[in-house]
Formats: structure tokens, C-alpha cells, sequence
């Protein structure tokens, strides 16, 4: 149901930070269900790739806007607008240490979105040297990583960029380790994604140096069959490549505002009403920048991390919400405007002034 001419459009934030083990949003797009429900009862969803990317598996939202990290946290802190699309023509571009038969799976794949999806893709970019990658593990179990060249990922990328592409889809070689126990944790859904941190440095870097769409994909050869996976790892399990869901996010990722002029259709941050995130891990700069503002901050209780950061520690004071049914249930109130305590059985009197009722959801 379109948005009333009386009212303007109601906007939230959906944010599961990377490698961090989240409860929900911490394996292979289990975050997903999540995103389905909240862009039923909003107008505008904006999330990013860690939430809608479920490697074979993806589901169209017509109100989604996928949004890179580093992206959306330029866009939270002000400094960026986005402008959505109607589509992007992607750029592909291959690690060159990723093996012959590999890349075939991957460019199969890509060819397929192109037949069977009707998405606009360039010639693909090969990099002119191995990108390296190297995974690492931080104290608290969160994962990140490096690449040892990303000199020569940041020319594969403009050699695309300049050939016609609007958003950029890269395959980095990933390093084999099907002993690993984090690995096998994950893959049983109780270890945190032992690839996602080294992702989001590939894909923060293209954004931050081109300013364009970006999502990554792990190349990987395929683990040895285990009927014991977890459902919320086995997206992963059902391919020879993760690249469909960057490919169908990508295509109409919104393009990012950095300079004049600005369009009427442009978003920004003090257009969010809302952003949702795991109460654990508010230290991200999209949370900050927003709970500056008016934005109505909904910290998820339920979507435990490796994180102990919560907003309440760096002086904020959020909305807390249970479980994301219970945050979902305060987005409809926000949105029409009804102050929570009202849809319960005690309402508090009305105090002279400095005893008055909390702020929304307080």
C-alpha cells in the first residue's frame, strides 16, 4: 500500500554487523526472514549485503535498498545520499588465483543471472596479480582479515568501472580449511562465519576509493558433504559459488550522492526514523551517527554476538527490544504514531512536569 500524500514515508535501518557471530544474520542469510517481515510494515528498508545475501538464495524486496557498509555508514553519518535505480549494469571482477574450473562455476553462475534474471552485466575483469587473501581472528572471536594486493584489486576494479560499470561484484580466492574448527563450527551453526570480516575490507575498500556499489563473494572449492548442517549455515552447502544473491543485490543497489546536484527521489539520514540493531553490538558508526538524531534506536536483545557493546555503555539510551517480533511491533506503533505504553493495560497518569512518561518505548 503506497505511503499517505499526508504523511511522508516511514524509512528504517536494518543492521547485523559481519563476523561477529550474530545470532540471527550470522551465517548464510538468516537475517533475511527478518528483512521480509520489517519491509511489510515500512516504506523504505535500507540494509546491507551481510542481511540479504544468502549465496544461491536471495528474495526480491521492491522497498530494500542494499547499501555496503562503509557505504551506509557515510550515508548514516550524513556525508553521502543514496539515489535509487532502476538498474545497475555490474561489473564482475575474478581473483586471479582463483583455478580454471572454479572460475568456469563462477562465470556459469553469472551467465545464469543474465538468462534467467535479465541482469546487465559487463565483460568480466581477471586482477593482474592473486589478491591474497588471509584470514584472522580477533580476542573476542570476531573474524576479519587482509588481502596482500589490493593495489591490484582496486585496477581490476576501475578497468571495470571505466568499461561501463555501475556496481561492482567481486570473487576473491579464499583459503581452503575444511579441518578449521571454527569452520566446522559455523558450519553447524554455533561459531561465527569465519569468512565475513575479510569480505567486508574487500568490499569497503572498492567503496571508499570508487564510491560505487560493491559486494563480495568467497570463491571456494566444496566441503565434503555433512548431513548434520545446520539450516542456518546450509545456503552455503547447495552450490559451487555464493554469486547469485551479490549479482540480484547489486543490480539495484542505489547509487551514492557525494556531490551536488541532489534529486528529489535522493535519501537521507534525517529521512531514517528507525534503525534496528543487535543490543550487543552498538559500536558501529551507523548506530552512533544516528543516535544523534531523532532516529528511534530498537537494540535487539535476542540477536546475541561475540560483541559487549551496548549503546548504553556510550551514553545512549535505546529502545529494547526482546526479540525482532517485538521490534517489528514497535516500528507499526512509531510509525502511526502510537506511543507504546498505550497498547498495554496500565497507562501511567500524567505528572507535573519532570516526572512525565518515558520517551517512545522507554
Amino acid at each position: 500500500m503506497p505511503p499517505s500524500p499526508f504523511h511522508r514515508p516511514y524509512t528504517a535501518v536494518l543492521v547485523v554487523p559481519t563476523g561477529i557471530g550474530a545470532a540471527i544474520g550470522g551465517y548464510a542469510g538468516d537475517a533475511l526472514p527478518v528483512a521480509r517481515a520489517i519491509a511489510t510494515v515500512v516504506d523504505t528498508l535500507i540494509t546491507h549485503p551481510n542481511v540479504m545475501n544468502g549465496a544461491q538464495l536471495y528474495w526480491p524486496l521492491a522497498n530494500a535498498l542494499y547499501v555496503e557498509g562503509y557505504g551506509l555508514d557515510q550515508f548514516a553519518a550524513g556525508r553521502w545520499g543514496l539515489r535509487p535505480v532502476h538498474r545497475n549494469r555490474i561489473g564482475l571482477v575474478l581473483d586471479a588465483a582463483i583455478e580454471e574450473e572454479l572460475r568456469w562455476r563462477h562465470l556459469q553462475a553469472a551467465e545464469a543471472t543474465r538468462a534467467t534474471l535479465g541482469l546487465d552485466l559487463s565483460d568480466y575483469v581477471i586482477t593482474d596479480a592473486p589478491l591474497g587473501v588471509d584470514l584472522r581472528t580477533a580476542a573476542s572471536g570476531a573474524t576479519w582479515g587482509t588481502i596482500q594486493r589490493p593495489d591490484s584489486l582496486l585496477r581490476a576494479a576501475e578497468q571495470a568501472i571505466q568499461a561501463g560499470a555501475e556496481a561492482i561484484a567481486v570473487v576473491a580466492r579464499f583459503p581452503d580449511d575444511t579441518d578449521d574448527t571454527t569452520l566446522q563450527n559455523y558450519r553447524q551453526g554455533q561459531g561465527v562465519d569465519p569468512l565475513a570480516g575479510a569480505e567486508a575490507v574487500i568490499s569497503h575498500l572498492i567503496v571508499r576509493t570508487f564510491q560505487v556499489p560493491c559486494a563480495h563473494a568467497p570463491a571456494l572449492s566444496p566441503l565434503p558433504l555433512d548431513p548434520s548442517i545446520s539450516p542456518k549455515s546450509a545456503a552455503e552447502e547447495i552450490g559451487y559459488t555464493f554469486l547469485p544473491c551479490v549479482l540480484a543485490g547489486l543490480s539495484r543497489a542505489p547509487h551514492f550522492v557525494t556531490t551536488p546536484p541532489v534529486q528529489a527521489s535522493d535519501l537521507w539520514a534525517d529521512q531514517v526514523d528507525a534503525i534496528l540493531v543487535p543490543a550487543s553490538a552498538c559500536g558501529g558508526s551507523a548506530v552512533l551517527s544516528l543516535s544523534q538524531t531523532s532516529t528511534l534506536v530498537i537494540a535487539v536483545e535476542a540477536n546475541s554476538t561475540t560483541l559487549e557493546v551496548p549503546l548504553t555503555a556510550l551514553g545512549q539510551r535505546p529502545v529494547r527490544a526482546a526479540s525482532y517480533l517485538e521490534a517489528i511491533g514497535l516500528l507499526v506503533a512509531h510509525k502511526a504514531g502510537v506511543h507504546p505504553q498505550a497498547l498495554t493495560a496500565q497507562l501511567p497518569r500524567l505528572n507535573r512536569f519532570g516526572k512525565n512518561i518515558p520517551p517512545f518505548g522507554r
